[in-house]
């Protein structure tokens, strides 16, 4: 089994993959971002270094994802916090003209070699919130984000997980919800992603999530 947690910059999916990994005796795989030699300059001027960001993020992605998710499905089950597909996403907001269609060329022919989810869990928020959470955590390179950026973004991920197939996609609405800080948020969560998939013991009727 193999679940994929996703969601806008700063909506937790990292601390919501290592909560869910004990309740799901799970390996965990998180993604690779700081080690990305672009991503302050992108920040600083993003039409500039948008390209060598996107370029590194995908061959980077594809390398984790072609090595760590057979290894780790070998092991048992596997929760990670992103989806090779969501390079995609970022791609079309950040890049445009030749740029763009070199992107997509290399993505697709990535893609056919890369495992999709059995389930995706996408977690929306209000763009003000993400704007709190990333405030809250502090990173350095992100100390400037352009609330803007983040709008489009959250714009664009709900295009992405509404409009487009991605397999099996279970949407929660986090706007409201502290998963980390309450207990009972994060066993919303966890009932949801069992009833999907069919894992005991969940409830069909708790009303925070749809599937899509």
């Amino acid at each position: 089994m193999y679940i994929a947690i996703e969601g806008v910059i700063g909506v937790g999916k990292t601390s919501l993959a290592r909560l869910l990994q004990p309740k799901f005796n799970s390996e965990l795989l998180l993604e690779v971002f700081e080690e990305n030699p672009f991503l302050s300059d992108f920040y600083g001027d993003r039409k500039r270094y948008a390209f060598q960001t996107q370029i590194f993020f995908l061959l980077s992605r594809y390398r984790q994802q072609r090595e760590a998710v057979p290894e780790a499905l070998a092991k048992g089950s596997l929760i990670s916090d992103y989806t090779f597909s969501k390079d995609a996403l970022f791609a079309r907001l950040n890049l445009e003209g030749d740029e763009l269609d070199t992107y997509h060329e290399v993505h697709e022919a990535l893609a056919e070699r890369v495992r999709v989810p059995d389930l995706t869990v996408y977690l929306k928020v209000d763009t003000d919130v993400a704007m709190q959470r990333i405030a809250m955590r502090d990173r350095p390179y992100e100390r400037n984000m352009d609330r803007g950026y983040i709008h489009d973004l959250n714009k664009a991920y709900e295009t992405f997980f509404t409009a487009e197939d991605h397999g099996r996609v279970l949407v929660i609405d986090t706007s409201s919800m502290d998963f980390v800080a309450r207990a009972d948020d994060l066993e919303v969560i966890n009932k949801r992603i069992r009833a999907v998939l069919g894992i005991p013991p969940f409830q069909r009727e708790l009303p925070f999530g749809e599937e899509r």
